[in-house]
This record gives C-alpha cells, sequence and structure tokens, in this order.
C-alpha cells in the first residue's frame, strides 16, 4: 500500500434525519454514492466508488485494513471512468452494491458524515474522522444519537452489503 493514510473515526446509528434541514445547514454539501466491494486475497477490504450528482461523477478506488475498533489503513485515490468500469468486473458477486446520500457538514473543527440508505427509513450513519483515537468531538443538538457502533462491525459499510440490520 502506497500513500498510507490512518483513518481514525467515530460511528453511529442516529435517527433519521430531517434532509431539508441538512441541506440548509451552513457549509453543507450532499452527493450520493455507489460502492462497490471488490474479490481480492491480499487481507485487505477493496472497494471502488462512483460519487457525485446528475452526470458528474467522481470514480475512487479503496483499499483498507484494519488496525484496531476505530483506526485503519486507508489508501485511496481517484481513478478514471474507464479504471472503474474495469475495477467493476471484480466485483464480489457475494456483496451487494451500496447506494447511499451523503451529507457533509463542517462543526466545530470536524466534518460530520451523515450516511441516508434506501433500505432505512428510520435511521442513519454519522461518522466523524478523528486525528487520534482519544480526540474530543461534538454532536450537534439537531443529531439525534440511538447507538455508538464505532467497534461493532455489523455495521461496517462492507457488513451492510451482505446483510442489513433491522432498524433500532
Amino acid at each position: 500500500m502506497k500513500n498510507i493514510h490512518y483513518e481514525i473515526e467515530k460511528k453511529f446509528i442516529i435517527r433519521y434525519p430531517d434532509l431539508e434541514f441538512l441541506k440548509n445547514v451552513t457549509g453543507c454539501e450532499y452527493t450520493d454514492i455507489e460502492q462497490i466491494y471488490l474479490l481480492n486475497e491480499q487481507g485487505y477490504s477493496e472497494r471502488i466508488r462512483k460519487r457525485g450528482k446528475a452526470n458528474d461523477f467522481t470514480y475512487y478506488h479503496t483499499l483498507k485494513m484494519r488496525v484496531t475498533d476505530m483506526k485503519r489503513i486507508e489508501e485511496e485515490k481517484i481513478i478514471s471512468k474507464e479504471e472503474y468500469d474495469l475495477l467493476k468486473t471484480r466485483a464480489n458477486p457475494n456483496l451487494n452494491i451500496i447506494y447511499k446520500t451523503r451529507y457533509c457538514i463542517p462543526y466545530l473543527g470536524h466534518i460530520l458524515e451523515i450516511d441516508v440508505f434506501p433500505f432505512w427509513k428510520k435511521q442513519a450513519f454519522l461518522e466523524i474522522e478523528l486525528n487520534s483515537e482519544n480526540e474530543e468531538y461534538s454532536i450537534p443538538d439537531f443529531l439525534k444519537v440511538i447507538k455508538d457502533v464505532s467497534t461493532d462491525r455489523t455495521y461496517t459499510n462492507r457488513a451492510l452489503s451482505k446483510s442489513i440490520p433491522a432498524e433500532l
């Protein structure tokens, strides 16, 4: 893995947010995401993403390896649509494609990433990327946390591509 970056994040299940309210929060940006997990034998998770709106997409190839429950080594690079289409041929047939809309909101020095999925009507994910596992963070009052799932592998996107847990 080149360009090693550590991803450290807190992850929560939250009550399904008011999407119109989110869109009007200062600095909010949102995008649609298609995420596909690939077959590999290297001991890491490999995925591709198509991210954007309408016909304006950016394509990504990502490798991740778990270090601790909250920390992963992550290598991500932008790829062409042609590379994306070629990598798609390596899609893991046992995993479903994940579709979601991500709302990114700047809040007290962090970016809150709120992922809304078409298969849940009562809940969504909130992720907060940190610089260390002990870094302080805050969650605004307009987001209602149901459960901290930072260390629960049932709620990784890869796990969701296998089986969608019932809403809490």
